[in-house]
């Protein structure tokens, strides 16, 4: 196991002692900038943890090598296979089929959505599902489903430009639920928002974890945040410093 959790057995939450995901020694530099250095990081089923760092510390660059958005220099990302199936090892994938990867096992949400205008609510949360192949009427059912579960009922049809930054982040977490990812990836999803929706963003977010063997990953400068995950690992020049 590595350094960074073999003292993290009794985390809230967990449900298993077997890891989801497991990162080992990654290390990714752009130029002369080391943006990771030999970083070690294992999730678990059930629980939530919170990245934190000042600026420029490596955050966001460890969440999208871990979650295959960039390829890391050095290293390897390994997620068990459903029911225990046997393992992946992300970093030996394309560039297609990390997409592909990403597509089906995991969902994100990030500062600003990264939502589509055009579309209305229940078709932002339908995307992923018809993209693996699901028929637009059961997809839509899907996205109401979620729509539903969010607190948003009745709102599938206006675009977001139409919801509040609260409502659109929602939706953007139902969006990331739709596909029953293994692992939810966040960053900064509460930053752009008022203390008052950004709790009731968070409380969404640590929702999606109850009773669910998914693990949820938030990128945070929030101490406030943080304190509400199970786990907090900080980090400074691209490694990890300490986790609690």
């Amino acid at each position: 196991m590595s350094a960074t959790t073999d003292s993290q057995h009794s985390r809230a939450g967990a449900q298993t002692l077997d890891w989801l995901l497991r990162a080992e020694n990654l290390s990714k530099a752009f130029g002369q900038t080391q943006a990771l250095s030999k970083a070690c990081l294992d999730l678990y089923p059930g629980e939530a943890v919170a990245i934190m760092g000042p600026s420029g510390s490596g955050k966001s660059t460890l969440l999208h090598a871990i979650a295959g958005i960039i390829s890391a220099d050095e290293g390897k990302v390994i997620l068990r296979r459903p029911d225990d199936e046997g393992l992946d090892d992300i970093t030996t994938l394309s560039e297609a089929k990390r997409s592909a990867f990403r597509l089906h096992r995991f969902g994100f949400v990030f500062q600003q959505g990264m939502l589509i205008p055009e579309l209305t609510a229940e078709e932002n949360i339908a995307l992923p599902l018809l993209l693996l192949g699901s028929g637009r009427t059961e997809a839509v059912q899907q996205a109401n489903s979620g729509l539903e579960r969010l607190g948003l009922a009745g709102l599938g049809e206006r675009r977001i430009g139409q919801l509040s930054g609260g409502q659109a982040q929602r939706v953007a977490i139902a969006r990331a639920l739709v596909t029953d990812p293994t692992i939810i990836f966040a960053d900064e999803p509460t930053g752009s928002l008022d203390s008052r929706t950004a709790e009731e963003v968070l409380d969404a977010l640590l929702a999606t974890n109850d009773g669910a063997d998914r693990a949820l990953v938030i990128v945070t400068h929030d101490e406030q945040v943080a304190a509400r995950c199970d786990r907090t690992v900080r980090m400074l020049d691209g490694r990890i410093e300490a986790t609690r």
